[in-house]
Parts: structure tokens; sequence; C-alpha cells
């Protein structure tokens, strides 16, 4: 691919047609999931959705996720719970689950096509917390290291770390992705230190600019994809 999708810039991918890949995070008011904890599952989800076999070669989905990358590379996150959360359940898709969290991933929609059951569920309110602070990450576990400069909604940064392992998927060499994929998807969502940030934003590993269609302006980096694999190029 040439241009990334997810930069602000105009260019074919305007023109055309637009898709969004929904995803569902389960938030039930008793026992919501830590924000970490959502993070990571939902970037998980994103990666089990590219490499499902559903979405490959002449697979149910495959058609529509081409259309998706052929466009503005748009995820959504929305929120659920009860009887909201069991009608998305009902609905075509993956649901991952991370330590407590529970995030489900649809196969992409148009912009304006949402399902019901999808549509009348709240983007806002996604605004989760970490009970204790996330402890240290193996060296051998891909990172998805998100800015210490931008202030995002859980929800926002969800789809922000689905972005970047997508990107890294994307850049992996074919056997680096099938060890990934068998390993399931093993990977850590941390904020960088500012230090930390300004060397990753110019280590060459992928990095997300968003478009800036909501919460932050067009062209923000909100995220580095540090996985191994793409550490050690050439």
């Amino acid at each position: 691919m040439n241009a990334s999708p997810f930069t602000p810039e105009a260019d074919v991918r305007d023109q055309a047609p637009q898709f969004v890949l929904p995803l569902v995070v389960r938030i039930e008011r008793a026992a919501p999931p830590a924000r970490t904890d959502a993070l990571e599952t939902a970037a998980r989800a994103v990666l089990l959705i590219l490499s499902d076999e559903r979405s490959l070669g002449e697979g149910e989905w495959a058609q529509v996720m081409r259309d998706w990358q052929d466009a503005r590379i748009r995820k959504v996150v929305r929120r659920a719970r009860g009887a909201e959360w069991r009608k998305a359940e009902a609905l075509p898709g993956i649901t991952v689950t991370g330590k407590a969290a529970e995030v489900r991933v649809f196969p992409p929609v148009p912009l304006d096509g949402w399902p019901k059951e999808l549509a009348k569920l709240q983007v806002s309110g996604t605004d989760l917390d970490d009970p204790e602070a996330p402890g240290d990450v193996d060296p051998g576990v891909p990172v998805l290291w998100m800015s210490p400069d931008l202030d995002m909604s859980a929800g926002k940064a969800m789809a922000q770390a689905g972005h970047g392992a997508q990107l890294a998927w994307w850049e992996l060499p074919v056997e680096e992705r099938d060890a990934w994929r068998e390993a399931g998807f093993p990977l850590a969502v941390r904020t960088a230190t500012p230090e930390r940030w300004r060397e990753l934003t110019v280590s060459g590993l992928p990095l997300v600019r968003d478009a800036g269609f909501t919460e932050i302006a067009p062209g923000s980096c909100t995220v580095v994809a540090d996985h191994p694999a793409l550490r050690s190029r050439p």
C-alpha cells in the first residue's frame, strides 16, 4: 500500500465508497472493564477479523473487507450492556475476551448503513479507567505505544489501538503474521513517556496519524506499533 489510510491528506481512498469497522465493547454498570484491557482486546479483535478465513480469499466477508481497506480505514467503537449486548452478539461477528473486557467486532458496514441493532448504541460513555497501573511488558511482546500528548476517550483510544495493530499486520512478512496469529496475537498497549514517544515517532516503526474525524486534530500522531519483527528491519 502507498499512502497510509489514516492520514488526513486527500487521495484516491476518498473517492471510493466509505465503510466503517464496527466494534462494540461490553460495559455493564456494575463491572466495567479496565481501560488498558479494553484497548488490548479491541486491538486483538481487529487482528482476528483481518486474519479470519471469512475475510480472506472467497470468504463471506472478503469483499466487504477489501472494500473497507480500499477506502479510509475507519473504526467506530460503541458500547452496550444487557439486552443491547445480547442483540449485538446475535449479529455476524467475532467476540474477543481479554482479562475481563469483551469486545465484538463486525464485518465492515457502509458509513451510513449500520444495522439497527448497532446504530442505536451509544458512542459516548466509554470513559474507562485503570484501577491499577498496567504492569511491565515482556520484551518479546508487541507493544502499541499510545501518545502521551493526547486526551482520548477509551472508545477513541480503542479505535486507535486497532489502527496500530492493523498497520503492524500489514507490514509484517507472512511468516511473522502466521507466528503472531498462532500465538493468539499477544500484545500490550501502553502510554509512552514523552521522551520515549519522541524516539518512537522517528524510529521507522508503523505510526498512526489520525484523519481527525472525531476528538483530535487531523494529522495527530496517536500510536506507534512496536512489533519485535518490525523493530529489527534493516
